[in-house]
């Protein structure tokens, strides 16, 4: 059996399997697997032993994680097991777990061990450890791709159903790339960062890793949260939650980049790769806009060549003043230039990066979603040894700017190579479009239905429940709010767009209504076999806008469901009976501006 969510919580529902078996047998492919350096710290069984009992007196049904296994990059806090973020001279026993690790335990969730990463989470290699390098699940001699190397390859390989990582950089995305996993960076804030140990505490996010993306949408929608101790936190919006999840439906227009800002750093296999991925994806119906991403790339190499590594150095202090030999050297050599930098410095790369968003914000508002590589080319560990910040600066090619924008991602594989390693594609939109971009990437999973991690099984279905744009509300108006009239303002500084001009269907009857100005009609339903066909426009209303569009509607008007002559229905404007005191039937114009012209 592979540990995805589906078909663990099948086997405890059925009995056919326990959590303790489970573990008994993770156990076990930990043991086989030990060569690739994959945990720090694997829990003992006198340690796994209370989270076993609690679930022995539960039931599968009462807990919504029930004995799912999980992982945990060891820059994250389990109670009562040393963190050591890759550094033995740092290591310290937390009191209490992380705000997400907390919810995740309490959910049923049985942490298996903390893993291995790049130290300090510097780094996107996997290599930078003194617990060794992390090799990858496909390819022991190829990197695992980091800084969450570990949390990528305990789940690639069958160690736990999900991970946790964590994304300054990059480190979410390359390594659910190089190991054929789905990859959430999520929005900052929108996982509580309490009792993860930052790398850039402005910019960093706990990432999930998972086989699939229901899986991550599930272990997403138990993790999130506002945490009042986290002053990074955020409240998720009611549009970006976990019941907006689904299949994404319709039309869908993504930004790829020009060949000229395309950088595969001489990878044929992973450029190839790319260019296939692109093709299936354009056949599906998708439509790839070529955007600009030069502001993007720009800002990428803010992150270590401008102010921002100051927080790394912050996050490593006094150890780094004190002990600097305690690091490793490529560790060491990043990290300390955080202490040249300048308040000048910083204030001129933040006026820098302000004019780079503005460019970036014009590039996501003309799409639906970007899609690039996830990284450029994978590496072997004996290359990134030999040239170790060169090529962990390639990897990030396509990455550092995320947080730096604001940006939230979901890495998705799409292919493997012709030498069968694997290749993917990153999803971006802005913050707090999560469950859109998983949704997204729910249907190119359908698409390419890959199999599973590695060796974790073939493809499995996903949730094909429809989900579609939140972002507008369709509206349809008959008035004073067409275009050219006087209402119309109220539409169109709201960002409100017109979609179409069109007919109701012939179920309504329309009514000049007393009073004014500004003039208006009253749209009522009918009787059976007196209405008609009404001329109506259909705008596009921004939906944080809609509610306040709403509240400036004065009686007897109001917002319901009109039919449109399609069959369709949006919402529109609907008049109370208790309006049509003094009105005129104006039906037999079956327009507004036709009633006006006449007058």
């Amino acid at each position: 059996m592979n540990l995805s969510l589906t078909e663990l919580r099948a086997a405890y529902t059925a009995g056919t399997v326990t959590p303790r078996d489970v573990m008994a047998m993770i156990g076990e492919r930990c043991e086989q697997y030990r060569d690739h350096n994959i945990w720090i710290h694997q829990l003992t069984a006198t340690e796994l032993e209370p989270y076993l009992k609690r679930l022995e007196a539960s039931s599968p049904s009462a807990l919504p994680l029930y004995g799912i296994p999980f992982a945990i990059k060891d820059n994250i806090d389990l109670a009562g097991v040393p963190t050591t973020a890759a550094c033995e001279e740092f290591t310290y026993t937390p009191e209490r777990s992380a705000f997400v690790v907390k919810h995740l335990i309490e959910a049923g969730a049985i942490p298996v061990g903390k893993t291995n990463l790049d130290q300090f989470a510097t780094g996107l290699v996997g290599t930078r450890s003194p617990w060794g390098a992390c090799k990858n699940s496909y390819d022991p001699s190829m990197i695992s791709g980091g800084s969450s190397a570990g949390s990528a390859v305990s789940v690639a390989l069958g160690m736990a159903t999900f991970s946790l990582g964590t994304d300054t950089a990059g480190s979410g995305r390359v390594p659910a790339c190089f190991n054929n996993l789905v990859g959430v960076k999520p929005s900052i804030g929108l996982l509580s960062a309490s009792g993860m140990l930052p790398a850039c505490r402005s910019l960093d996010c706990i990432t999930i890793f998972a086989l699939q993306c229901d899986d991550a949408n599930a272990i997403l929608a138990i993790a999130e949260g506002e945490d009042a101790t986290d002053a990074y936190s955020r409240n998720n919006p009611f549009a970006n939650h976990a019941r907006h999840y689904g299949l994404w439906q319709g039309s869908v227009r993504m930004g790829v980049l020009p060949a000229e800002q395309l950088a595969f750093f001489g990878h044929e296999e992973y450029a190839q790769s790319y260019q296939a991925s692109l093709a299936a994806i354009a056949a599906s119906g998708v439509e790839l806009v070529e955007v600009d991403f030069s502001p993007f790339i720009e800002a990428a190499r803010l992150l270590y060549e401008g102010p921002w590594v100051a927080e790394r150095y912050i996050a490593t202090s006094p150890l780094i003043q004190k002990r600097p030999e305690a690091l490793l050297d490529v560790t060491r050599t990043i990290i300390s230039a955080g202490d040249k930098g300048s308040a000048v410095d910083a204030f001129r790369a933040q006026y820098r990066l302000k004019t780079l968003r503005k460019a970036a914000t014009a590039v996501l508002e003309s799409v639906d979603c970007l899609l690039t590589p996830t990284a450029g080319r994978p590496y072997r560990i004996d290359e990134v040894n030999a040239d170790p910040i060169t090529l962990n600066s390639n990897l990030g090619y396509y990455t550092n700017y995320m947080n730096l924008f604001d940006l939230a991602g979901v890495a998705v594989p799409t292919g493997f190579t012709a030498s069968g390693f694997p290749f993917g594609l990153t999803l971006v939109g802005e913050a707090f479009t999560d469950r859109r971009l998983l949704s997204v990437a729910n249907r190119l999973q359908q698409l390419f239905q890959l199999p599973l991690g590695k060796g974790q099984g073939d493809y499995q279905p996903l949730a094909s429940v429809p989900v579609k744009d939140q972002q507008t509300i369709s509206v349809a108006v008959c008035g004073a709010h067409l275009e050219g009239q006087p209402l119309n303002w109220q539409l169109t500084e709201r960002g409100a767009y017109l979609l179409s001009k069109t007919m109701s269907s012939p179920d309504y009857k329309l009514y000049a209504l007393a009073g004014g100005p500004p003039f208006r009609p009253g749209m009522v339903v009918a009787s059976v076999g007196e209405g008609r066909a009404i001329e109506v426009e259909v705008w596009a209303v921004p939906t944080a806008e809609f509610g306040s569009f709403v509240a400036g509607i004065p009686a007897p008007l109001g917002i319901g469901k009109v039919t449109l002559q399609d069959g369709s229905q949006v919402s529109g404007f609907i008049c109370e009976a208790s309006g049509l005191a003094g009105a005129e039937d104006i039906s037999h114009f079956a327009a507004w501006r036709k009633y006006l012209a006449a007058k």
